[in-house]
């Protein structure tokens, strides 16, 4: 308990409670969101939007080519505040070109692409901007990280919800979906604008640094390729749902079975959040890094305990809440709670330590690996138990790239550590 405590209090003293209540409030505005722009927009227009939308979210994390990825793992190797700087200024001159350019890319694309839905390459064409937009604020929040300025990072997302959520509703209410969709562009802008100023920013300074090679834009595209696959892994289940059960209501039942283990996986996201920077900065010191390591496990393993007994008693209960009929899917429920507990443990830690150790690659070819065994395992399992069939795949998945993300880690980290 000594060890959890400290590890608490470690997590405490860097404003990790702020980002933990930041990221809760965020999620809550941005249900609210959603919500409001449900109330507002025809349904037809909205379901357009919305699928222009899940196309540009896909593209979004290689924004900049991924030069955000890039800029808090090499920033946080410098050690001076101008170094950060020339390496801030660098990343935002050279991100907003590339974002430009595959904007202007996605466009041309998106022209040959026989849309199913009226308008959707009028949205796809305007969404496109959100690329340019979230990138700048993505590497200012960043930023906020190096400076050891979490709480500015918590504040500046939760600020961003609240202008995200008011943005929606004036907008959609005199302009509906084109009103949602400027609200969903100008949002990261005008947060942009306002949290910029806190950064002190000296954007004449020039760049002298060495790192920005090859390697560091490689590191960047990997780092971005690698959120692509993640969210592939995740929504691939219900891809396959619709196409081997061919039963849209069989899609539904998974999409809720899966909404809240999905929705647990902020908790150690936060945590890494909070001390990527800070361990990334240590992670010559062995001794740091290990006793790092043992403390994160021995708390999410703690925490992965008090879950598991939680949902297996309570199982039938939660699911009630999407219907009664949804209890008839506690198994399907439960196992997907078992696969989280291997992200919680591993995945969630060793990924990131291996962006750390900058063999973010090794994390795309892990997901990689993973979807490969998705797709075939899901084309027996799926037709064989139905829903149940794809949480038996997730969950095995996310305990294997979880373990090997662990294996990878100690065989590169020992191997660094020797030359």
């Amino acid at each position: 308990m000594h060890q959890i405590r400290e590890y608490i209090k470690g997590f405490v003293s860097r404003s990790g409670n702020y980002i933990l209540f930041s990221t809760l409030f965020s999620r809550g505005l941005s249900f609210l969101g959603s919500w409001i722009a449900l109330q507002l927009i025809d349904d037809r227009e909205l379901g357009v939007i919305l699928f222009a939308l899940s196309i540009i979210q896909f593209i979004i994390p290689i924004g900049g080519f991924g030069l955000h990825q890039s800029l808090i793992r090499y920033g946080a190797l410098l050690s001076s505040e101008n170094e950060k700087q020339q390496l801030f200024n660098y990343v935002l001159k050279k991100g907003i070109i590339v974002s430009i350019i595959m904007i202007i890319l996605l466009i041309g694309i998106g022209y040959f692409i026989p849309f199913q839905f009226d308008q959707t390459y009028t949205y796809f064409v305007i969404l496109a901007l959100t690329i340019l937009t979230v990138f700048v604020f993505e590497i200012i929040k960043i930023q906020f990280r190096l400076q050891h300025k979490n709480r500015l990072y918590a504040i500046s997302e939760f600020w961003y919800h609240v202008i995200l959520v008011t943005l929606i509703f004036t907008l959609s209410y005199y302009f509906e979906g084109m009103g949602y969709v400027v609200a969903l562009i100008v949002a990261p802008l005008v947060a942009s604008f306002f949290f910029i100023k806190k950064l002190n920013i000296r954007l004449g300074i020039k760049n002298s640094l060495e790192i920005t090679d090859g390697s560091f834009w490689r590191y960047g595209f990997f780092g971005g390729l690698s959120s692509v696959v993640t969210q592939l892994l995740i929504i691939i289940d219900i891809l396959l749902i619709g196409y081997l059960i061919d039963d849209p209501v069989a899609v539904t039942n998974y999409r809720y079975v899966s909404i809240i283990p999905f929705s647990l996986l902020f908790l150690p996201r936060v945590f890494i959040t909070t001390d990527f920077v800070s361990f990334t900065e240590k992670i010559k010191d062995t001794r740091y890094i290990n006793n790092y390591i043992k403390n994160y496990m021995i708390f999410f393993t703690l925490i992965s305990f008090f879950i598991l007994l939680f949902s297996y008693i309570f199982s039938k209960e939660i699911l009630s809440i999407f219907g009664e009929g949804y209890a008839l899917f506690s198994e399907s429920f439960f196992i997907l709670i078992v696969g989280i507990c291997g992200i919680y443990v591993f995945r969630g830690l060793f990924g990131n330590l291996l962006s750390s150790i900058g063999k973010v690659r090794y994390n795309y070819y892990i997901i990689s690996i993973a979807i490969v065994i998705n797709i075939v395992s899901n084309f027996f399992l799926i037709p064989e138990f139905g829903i149940k069939g794809a949480a038996m795949t997730s969950a095995v998945l996310m305990w294997f790239t979880g373990i090997l993300s662990w294996l990878s880690f100690f065989f590169l980290y020992k191997k660094n550590a020797n030359e």
